[in-house]
């Protein structure tokens, strides 16, 4: 049986750096080429970087994108040829963005012997969750040529065109493809990988040819690419599989099936007539493997603090460190992700905290090997309080106060931020999120809201499974077992103000992810009025997550991109209709 040596390189790529994202293309070009490699593969473009959402309709960074793939071209010499993600052609300088294109297109450009042999232009593009691509691109037409590279003729395709059942995928190996290479952008959210997969044992069952599926590795704003590239045989079996969440490279032998006499109904662009003369054989290919659960989660936050922190242009982060589960939870993800070198914390205590939750924290920074430092709040609390005094006169103390001590630790990091260059850190979760348990210019203060889509009840699990490791436990027991409180005044908890974590989570993940409206969840044995408070206070915080940090996406509906409501909306559904 033929075989076609393909090399696979998933790249941690930046929106925007153009001659860092060649350069890396370039070095995976030279390694595929000294391993005698027919194809290297990398990801959806991989020049601009991906998302780049609406530096698109800058002809100049479209022109210097262009510029920097030529550049490319001409760095792909020797008998390796490249399949490299670009934005080909142009919109028409002054067009509206609403006008139909002709062109540019989301394409995947075919680079040998230091020019541009071809290009293959994406025909599916998603519109949907994180996506819009149709506010840039153009579809490319169907019936585009195959390319043949050491005489296996194959399909290069991109991203979305793969995930459609008999789409242009089914097309070209009709038209007689032996071999699919798609180049990816897949955004990660919890058990995608299982998603993807079983959608490839789809497509090969369709097809009958094996497809080389080449993600990209990287944190962009809120979207995670978590890699996990595949390589998958006819009958459905995983032949190589890349790391998840961190760049990877590996060069695989792909066996190409026999394919009917018949010959294409295509054209066929003629890359490489054959494979490398004397070319030594590789290493047998490996199947990583993939984490699973809480490690998965923990994997994905990790990269997306990395990655925001070092392309933005920071080293170090801040956040402060009140004795509660969530601050722990983020302290010891940025630890991890960084380095305890990296992180410094803060405790601020005011006249409500308690005596376990100052030495809750302080034990936890020991334990991370983090800096700490402690800035109490009161002087500045009482000096607000003494100047609001007049304004405020026999009026009963009530959120104002609360909410107060929250900006203040706010004016704290940030001040800090300002003096030593840390990104701040905010410790917010999606339950609280949802609800709007958080105080505007407080703790939404900051650049990076690590667990912004991580719920409570996750916040607990991942905490633990962290405590389990090898090196653990980090996260002292006391503050797992403690009523979670902001401790803005004496004995409060947040169960005086939300239901338990146990009750509120469901509802926030049938409300807000699946869209479930307040009827079906009355249906379902919900509590009418504890439905109706809670998608009311889900609606009307609206306001402040429109004006809150990015937060790192890890489920199927983050509040961001993918959820998309007015802040000025006063449709409430009537009584007994649906929401």
């Amino acid at each position: 049986m033929a075989t076609l040596r393909v090399a696979l390189a998933q790249l941690d790529l930046t929106v925007g750096a153009l001659d860092e994202n060649v350069e890396q293309v370039a070095a995976a070009h030279a390694r595929a080429e000294a391993a005698g490699a027919d194809v290297l593969v990398v990801p959806e473009l991989a020049v601009s970087g991906y998302p780049p959402e609406d530096l698109l309709l800058k002809p100049g960074f479209v022109d210097d994108q262009q510029q920097a793939l030529h550049r490319l071209a001409a760095l792909v010499t020797g008998h390796c040829a490249a399949v490299v993600g670009w934005v080909e052609g142009h919109r028409r300088r002054g067009a509206n963005p609403h006008d139909p294109l002709d062109g540019p297109w989301n394409a995947a450009a075919v680079l040998h012997d230091g020019r541009l042999v071809g290009s293959y232009r994406k025909q599916a593009l998603p519109n949907y969750a994180v996506f819009d691509e149709p506010r840039y691109f153009d579809p490319g037409p169907p019936d585009q040529p195959l390319f043949s590279f050491a005489g296996v003729r194959c399909a290069v395709t991109v991203c979305e065109d793969v995930w459609l059942d008999d789409g242009p995928v089914a097309a070209a190996c009709s038209s007689g493809a032996e071999v699919v290479l798609n180049l990816n952008a897949s955004p990660f959210h919890v058990d995608k990988q299982d998603v993807r997969e079983a959608m490839l044992r789809r497509r090969v069952a369709e097809c009958g040819v094996p497809v080389v599926y080449v993600n990209l590795i990287s944190g962009q704003d809120d979207l995670i690419f978590d890699g996990g590239s595949v390589v998958v045989d006819p009958d459905g079996s995983v032949r190589a599989r890349l790391a998840r969440f961190e760049p990877d490279e590996q060069v695989v032998d792909v066996p190409v099936p026999d394919r009917p006499a018949d010959g294409p109904t295509r054209a066929v662009v003629a890359v490489t007539a054959g494979p490398a003369a004397g070319r030594r054989p590789v290493d047998a290919p490996v199947v990583a493997g993939s984490p699973e659960g809480p490690a998965e989660v923990w994997a994905a936050l990790c990269l997306g603090v990395r990655d925001y922190v070092r392309k933005n242009g920071f080293s170090e982060v801040t956040l402060g460190l009140s004795g509660g589960v969530d601050s722990a939870l983020v302290a010891a993800i940025a630890a991890d992700a960084l380095g305890p070198e990296a992180v410094h914390v803060v405790l601020m205590p005011s006249r409500f905290s308690s005596d376990h939750s100052v030495s809750d924290a302080m034990q936890l920074a020991t334990n991370l090997g983090v800096d700490a430092r402690s800035v109490p709040i009161e002087p500045a609390h009482q000096a607000f309080l003494d100047m609001l005094a007049p304004s405020f006169g026999d009026l009963p103390t009530d959120l104002t106060e609360e909410n107060l001590q929250s900006r203040i630790r706010g004016v704290i990091l940030m001040a800090l931020s300002n003096k030593f260059g840390w990104l701040v850190l905010t410790t917010g979760n999606k339950s609280e999120t949802a609800v709007g348990y958080s105080t505007l210019y407080g703790d939404t203060a900051g650049g990076l809201a690590v667990i912004k889509d991580v719920p409570k009840l996750l916040v607990y699990e991942l905490c633990h499974w962290r405590n389990a490791r090898p090196d653990g436990p980090v996260i002292p027991v006391s503050i797992l077992e403690k009523l979670p409180s902001a401790e803005l005044r004496e004995d409060q908890h947040d169960q005086q103000s939300l239901p338990p974590y146990e009750v509120l989570d469901p509802l926030i993940a049938a409300y807000v992810d699946g869209d479930a409206t307040v009827e079906e969840l009355i249906e379902v044995g919900h509590d009418t009025e504890l439905v109706r408070r809670i998608a009311s206070l889900v609606d009307t915080a609206e306001y402040k997550r429109r004006q809150s940090p990015p937060g790192i996406r890890i489920s199927e509906k983050a509040f961001g991109r993918d959820r998309r409501l007015p802040i000025t909306n006063r449709y409430r559904p009537r009584p007994g209709a649906g929401r």
